[in-house]
């Protein structure tokens, strides 16, 4: 563990990095140097839709962005994207004009992700996230709702052949995140992704694993080994994050390292995320937040008696590095 890569969400700070605006990426650059001195070897980055209707339009802005980073000496910083659909970029829906209005949307994010020298694209991508079906009014739930979804699942799989062939072409890996049913109505689980991958041929399409949502959506200790298991030997375990089932601090939480780890660590060596959602405004409802912000220096005035952004990320990655003891030569 001590020398594998440990990346850190920029969700601790943002949810919009304002690629066009000189002074943002200042504040930007001053984070990502103060981390690094942390230990952090890297970032995830969320990318979000514009309002112009124009996906592929956001590509040079994050171009710029990256010209950015490395004329400030951040050109050794390892970057992922985060990116989620959304319903007017949707895969799975039953129009074929929408599906493929969401297909040029994955392909500009992929882009961007190359564009940031990037290799991994992960995010809840199939289904818009939190956003729940209904019926006449009705919420679907339990076997209404997975009747709804498999015919969606189903029409999905040919676009997500044709994302994979334009992955392969930009060199980026695109991990499907399975996202607990507090939060999305699918997939769940690591199962529901790989199931969906099944009928699929290239493994350039793959899975997320999140501790924060196996926690709280896993089948058991079992199936989660089988998974990742079969993630592996199939090459589609594309990245990792670690979160703890609240979202918050990682130091002092419910996270079972060694059940969630030891599976994990052999047959994957690609960087480990470190994602909380700090409480800023953009998270309150969508993920019911009732703790305090961690206060961002530079940003905010010190709060007493509240950790700030950067002493949750330092506690975090000490801890992390600290698990499971016996797998620190890894």
């Amino acid at each position: 563990m001590s020398t594998r890569d440990i990346y850190l969400s920029f969700f601790m700070f943002t949810v919009n990095l304002h690629p066009d605006d000189p002074k943002y990426t200042e504040v930007i650059v001053g984070h990502m140097k103060k981390l690094q001195e942390i230990g952090y070897a890297g970032f995830d980055l969320p990318v979000f839709p514009n309002g112009t209707g124009d996906p592929q339009a956001d590509v040079p802005r994050y171009e710029k962005l990256r010209k950015a980073l490395d004329a400030a000496g951040l050109d050794n910083v390892g970057l992922t994207t985060n990116v989620a659909t959304t319903p007017a970029y949707n895969p799975t829906s039953l129009k074929a004009e929408e599906r493929e209005a969401a297909l040029a949307y994955l392909k500009s994010r992929v882009d961007i992700t190359a564009a940031l020298r990037g290799t991994i694209m992960a995010g809840p991508v199939l289904f818009p996230y939190n956003v729940f079906p209904t019926l006449n009014g009705e919420p679907l739930w339990s076997d209404a709702l997975q009747d709804w979804l498999r015919p969606r699942y189903e029409i999905a799989q040919p676009l997500f052949e044709r994302l994979a062939e334009h992955a392969a072409e930009k060199g980026v890996q695109v991990a499907i995140e399975p996202v607990d049913h507090w939060e999305t109505p699918a997939p769940n689980m690591v199962r529901d992704v790989l199931d969906f991958l099944a009928g699929l041929r290239s493994p350039q399409i793959g899975v997320c694993v999140d501790s924060s949502h196996v926690v709280l959506g896993s089948s058991g200790p079992e199936a989660y080994l089988r998974d990742i298991r079969d993630a592996a030997g199939q090459r589609r375990l594309h990245y990792v994050q670690v979160s703890p089932p609240d979202r918050g601090e990682v130091a002092d939480s419910w996270i079972p390292w060694r059940a969630f780890l030891e599976p994990i660590l052999p047959v994957y060596d690609g960087p480990l995320l470190i994602e909380v959602f700090n409480a800023i405004p953009e998270f309150h409802a969508s993920l019911r937040l009732t703790r305090r912000k961690f206060w961002i220096p530079g940003e905010d005035d010190p709060v007493p008696g509240v950790p700030s952004a950067y002493e949750v990320a330092e506690a975090g990655i000490r801890k992390l590095r600290s698990e499971p003891a016996p797998l620190n030569a890894t």
